[in-house]
Order: structure tokens, then sequence, then C-alpha cells
């Protein structure tokens, strides 16, 4: 079982996933550069959260030409799990490995805080294992984290099932006030088709160790870690 974190330049959190993935779950956990073109030997990748190219043009409009997304896009393509968190997920979005794009946050500021998300699905390999209605206490840090799609296309995912976590309340209910940046649908996290390339916009790997104040990713991560064992 060998995990990949992608470290594009801007990424900031890149070792905080390392340190998860490896110290935490124990899973053999290696960096890979933004300039590699290929990553073979990976069970999954990780696209962690940060700035990649200073957010230029656009969160993740640059690094969708790294060498190493073309790589990430045929290891998904045959069934390799991808996981994108926060600028991972506008990354992938990008590269059209998932739907929808992030607008600025409905307050125009940038979000630093705990957020709860409701697990929705639980066939990933980000969610297995879980229960659906599970509440996750997860902090966000985004300025562009505002899910779109149009009414249409949010209807073809609701109908396949490819919405993973939604922002509530921490009793699992939704509201307006629970959505911190006004995302369609209270949408958190989605998945493709295949249910291999999953998105978040909470950052699960600040969130993995009771000396953080709660350990709430770590599910995520371990989620991840039996998955890959039983492969």
């Amino acid at each position: 079982m060998k995990i990949g974190v992608v470290v594009f330049p801007g990424s900031n959190c890149d070792h905080d996933a390392y340190h998860v993935s490896k110290h935490v779950c124990g899973a053999d956990t290696r960096f890979v550069w933004h300039k590699d073109a290929d990553v073979k030997g990976l069970d999954a990748v990780i696209l962690p959260g940060g700035f990649s190219y200073g957010d230029y043009l656009r969160t993740g409009g640059i690094a969708r030409f790294s060498p190493v997304m073309k790589a990430v896009g045929e290891f998904a393509a045959k069934g390799g799990t991808v996981i994108g968190i926060c600028n991972g997920f506008q990354i992938l979005q990008e590269a059209g490995l998932l739907p929808g794009a992030m607008l600025r946050n409905r307050t125009t500021k940038f979000l630093s805080q705990p957020v709860h998300v409701r697990v929705e699905r639980t066939d990933t390999p980000f969610t297995a294992g879980l229960t659906a209605g599970d509440v996750l206490t997860m902090p966000i840090g985004h300025g562009e984290g505002n899910f779109y799609l149009p009414d249409a296309d949010l209807d073809r995912l609701e109908g396949e099932g490819r919405v993973v976590f939604r922002y509530a309340r921490k009793d699992g209910t939704l509201d307006e006030a629970s959505n911190p940046n006004g995302s369609a649908r209270a949408i958190a996290g989605v998945c493709n088709e295949g249910r291999n390339v999953i998105g978040l916009m909470p950052h699960p790997e600040r969130a993995s160790e009771a000396a953080l104040g709660c350990a709430d990713g770590v599910k995520l991560f371990q989620a991840l870690t039996r998955v890959l064992q039983a492969a």
C-alpha cells in the first residue's frame, strides 16, 4: 500500500497530509513533485491544500497543467484512487476530473474556521466504513469554496449519488447558517462517476489528532488505508 502526496509550488498542507498518512495511519507514503511525469507504483494519490502557483489566474488554473496532472488523470482513468483536499479539489475541477467550479465565498472573505460536514455517501475510498449521516468536524481555509453547478447538473449529480459531504449543523440538519461559503445545496465534497476520485473543501489532515483539538479527520484517512489494504 503506497500513497503519494503531490507537492506543487505553493502547497502548504502537503506535510500535514504526509504526516497523517505515514505517521498517524502507518501507510507507506512519499512526496510526488509536480514535475514528475508518472505516479507509478502508487495505490492512491493525494492532492493537498494550499495556494498552488500562488492562485495566479484562478485557483488550480495553473497547477492543472503541471506534468504530474497528466499522470494523475491517467491513473484515475485506470481506477486509481485520487483525493483532492481544498486546493487539491479545485485542481481536480480544473483538470476535468471532478465537476463544478469554485466561486468566491458569498461573504467574499477568506474563511478559516471549523465546520461540520455530514457524510452523504459511504461507497468511496475516503468514506468506506463510515455511516451515512455521520457528522465530522474539520476546519476550512479558503477564499473560493463556493461550489457551483447549474441546476440541471446539480440534479444529475444528486441523482447519481455523487455528493459525498454537505455542510451541516452539529446535529446533521441543514440550514443556511451552517453553509459558510454559500455552496450550492451545501455541497462540501463530491466524487466522480467511478467513485475513485474524491474532492472536499474541509481539511481532514488538520483535524486528525487529539492534540489538534479534534480527530474526526483521521477517520477519512483510516478509511482510505483500510480500502487499500483490502484491495
